[in-house]
């Protein structure tokens, strides 16, 4: 429906008046006719990235979660990222895709999306959210504004307690291989979960061979970029799930891990070499307010909407 019968009515109805109030009573009127979407252009819009076994359509998770967004948030524009052709491609990409090429191919679409161009904020959800935070340290157009992490593993696994899909062959094979020889050059290039599989008892393997996590972690020397680009977030928030069964350490979702060495004793993100050797610059941005640690008493990626409102909608509007 063309808007330029409507406008030209309010404007003879409004004749006489002053130019602010004329204004305000037209834009009050388009409002009330198409909706409070009208207004909405400067919503910055949302990117978001599943998580392993999920995929970027599926109503029950990732869709849901878009159209919830979208309804509570009038106007936004909404991306949930679908790695490769189709739903099936997506969700087979999250176990066998190269990491690194999954965030290649997510840094060029977002950078050919003219709706990014004056920056997004990027919603990762478990596996998703370290990937998100290799965009932001690896490509920094668009710009990222806030990055909310929803069960990430920043400083990996060392387990897989509770795979998606507890009766399938797919899992039962990730586990083998994980527990045959994670940083095996096979077995890097070919299973996701291997690329953010952290052994704590072979600490110089991962740091050597580990294509994924050792480098966004800074584990090989410091990238200044890297650290650059993440500091430029306005907020970085981690979302930690306190009754977790699927991610082994759920210190991992703040940022913790186990002491170097040995795999009982945990340590948390202040208490670990990258954060007093600053390598990621997340002791600064701490200092400077930039990072929130929220958890809820749920298993993995397991809230409610109310708490989603309160929690997190208040960093997307």
């Amino acid at each position: 429906m063309s808007c330029d019968p409507i406008t030209r009515k309010l404007s003879q109805a409004t004749m006489g008046l002053s130019t602010a109030r004329r204004l305000t009573l037209v834009s009050g009127c388009l409002m009330l006719l198409f909706g409070s979407s009208w207004a909405s252009n400067d919503t910055v819009p949302l990117v978001i990235w599943h998580g392993m076994g999920d995929s970027c359509c599926n109503p029950l998770s990732m869709g849901s979660i878009k159209k919830m967004v979208e309804e509570e948030v009038p106007g936004i524009y909404v991306l949930s990222l679908m790695i490769g052709n189709s739903v099936l491609q997506d969700t087979e990409n999250g176990f066998l895709m190269d990491v690194n090429a999954q965030v290649s191919f997510v840094c060029n679409q977002l950078d050919q999306n003219p709706r990014l161009k004056e920056g997004y904020n990027a919603m990762g959800f478990s596996q998703g959210s370290q990937f998100l935070r290799a965009v932001a340290q690896r490509c920094p157009y668009p710009p990222m504004k806030t990055l909310i992490s929803v069960g990430g593993q920043h400083q990996g696994v060392y387990g897989l307690p509770r795979c998606p899909g507890e009766s399938s062959r797919i899992c039962d094979w990730i586990r083998k291989e994980l527990n045959s020889g994670a940083y095996t050059d096979a077995v890097q290039k070919h299973l996701v979960q291997a690329q953010y599989w952290h052994d704590p008892l072979n600490d110089d393997l991962y740091k050597k061979y580990s294509l994924f996590l050792a480098d966004i972690n800074q584990e090989r020397g410091v990238n200044e970029t890297y650290k650059k680009n993440l500091m430029s977030l306005k907020t970085f928030v981690m979302v930690k799930f306190l009754q977790d069964t699927m991610v082994d350490p759920v210190d991992s979702e703040w940022f913790g891990f186990y002491k170097p060495g040995q795999a009982k004793e945990l340590e948390t993100l202040q208490e670990s070499a990258i954060f007093k050797e600053d390598r990621l610059g997340l002791a600064e941005m701490d200092k400077a307010g930039k990072l929130a640690f929220l958890s809820t008493d749920g298993d993995h990626l397991q809230f409610t909407r109310e708490w989603f409102n309160e929690k997190l909608l208040p960093y997307l509007r």
